[in-house]
């Protein structure tokens, strides 16, 4: 039996201004994660108080997964990765606690615990293959943290030099804990992580990265070899708890697909050098993959994955499925694995796209009684804007 764990979570490093799209709302940000796991077991939120679909109208990837879900009655359990808010999803504990901002010393303290739990869980679930899925607002940015840290910063792709002030060329401005700016000669390794964003915010991220090492007095590279080092010192708790039921399944001969983006190649390269050598998949979406600021076929060789790549076949003539073709969305509670097991399992991609269609009308005909929508899923694999036509972004 396959089943989807969703895992579930969040960063203060998401409150950063211009991180994440809800990162203006904190309100918004802590729940996001709530209403997304209440979509995949309800199809609706039911507690938490936002719908979470962003203002250009860009639907949470949950969505999707959902369709996949209900249409192959997919097991899936939700595990509480740090949740801030609560929610109305049964989930499963394993002791972790809302992550802190990266730039601070210890932002994990709860990682070791975390990852020793959830390696116990996913050694005793009983399925023949797990799908790990994610969702935390502020995801990607941790996800850079720890592939810094590991000395695998040039996984998704190789841009070195300064850090750059805008993002895409080399610059000398950085970013300082109270938002001033200033000059700035630290060199790391200029990796890239995805973005749900059109504009993607690697810059800030950068600089983010740089201080959070700083913080943690870490040069890139320093915990090679030492990943839960790198996920308590420059992480959050959902890359840790991922990190310990993936390492718990493999150890017991479960097959392992790592569903989603720049946070599980964080997942995966942790694996890696925890000495985890077995088969390990990373299955995701071709919106994500088609994301110029990364290189995901290079990931995938460099840590030794199995990687599937599917495409839903969206089209532009419902606002479900028409955001994501702009690049919004790109990925997130486990869409990409979703999609890749519905089209393993020969359910017509059609069916797919009709209940996501569906799934959204019932979403929006909730508004009078779920008040409020997320500004965008924030930063996971879908970290994008704060802009009207932003990207809704986990994320993260």
């Amino acid at each position: 039996m396959t089943r989807l764990v969703l895992c579930a979570g969040s960063t203060r490093t998401a409150a950063i201004e211009g991180i994440t799209a809800a990162g203006a709302d904190p309100e918004v940000l802590g729940h996001t994660p709530s209403a997304d796991a209440e979509v995949l077991v309800y199809g609706r939120p039911v507690r938490a108080p936002v719908v979470p679909v962003s203002p250009s109208g860009c639907p949470t990837p949950a969505v999707v997964t959902r369709a996949v879900v209900e249409r192959l009655g997919l097991a899936t359990t939700v595990v509480d990765a740090g949740l801030a808010e609560p929610t109305g999803a049964p989930t499963v504990s394993v002791g972790a606690s809302p992550g802190g901002d990266v730039r601070e010393r210890d932002p994990v303290p709860c990682a070791p615990g975390a990852v020793a739990a959830a390696r116990q869980f996913g050694r005793r679930l009983p399925d023949d293959e797990l799908l790990l899925a994610e969702t935390i607002p502020g995801g990607t940015t941790t996800a850079m943290g720890v592939l810094a840290a590991l000395g695998e910063a040039d996984v998704l792709g190789v841009d070195d030099g300064l850090v750059g002030g805008d993002g895409h060329g080399t610059g000398d401005a950085s970013a300082t804990r109270d938002g001033e700016i200033g000059q700035d000669e630290r060199r790391i390794p200029r990796g890239a992580v995805s973005s749900s964003m059109r504009e993607n915010p690697l810059g800030l991220k950068r600089r983010v990265v740089a201080e959070a090492l700083e913080a943690s007095a870490l040069q890139p590279g320093g915990a090679a070899r030492e990943p839960t080092v790198a996920l308590r010192r420059v992480g959050d708790p959902v890359l840790a708890v991922l990190v310990g039921l993936a390492a718990g399944a493999l150890e017991t001969d479960t097959a392992v697909t790592l569903a989603g983006g720049t946070q599980q190649v964080a997942v995966a390269a942790c694996l890696r050098h925890a000495g985890h050598e077995g088969p390990l998949s990373l299955a995701t979406t071709s919106f994500l993959a088609d994301d110029p600021a990364i290189d995901l076929s290079r990931a995938a060789d460099a840590l030794d994955l199995s990687l599937t790549v599917t495409d839903p076949g969206f089209t532009d003539d419902h606002p479900a499925t028409a955001r994501f073709l702009v690049g919004e969305g790109k990925e997130g509670v486990g869409m990409g694995g979703a999609l890749a097991l519905a089209e393993r399992t020969g359910l017509p991609m059609r069916e797919v796209r009709a209940g996501v269609r569906d799934l959204y009308d019932e979403l929006l005909g909730t508004d009078d009684e779920t008040p409020g929508r997320t500004g965008g899923r924030p930063d996971a694999d879908r970290p994008d804007a704060d802009r009207p036509d932003a990207d809704p972004e986990a994320s993260r």
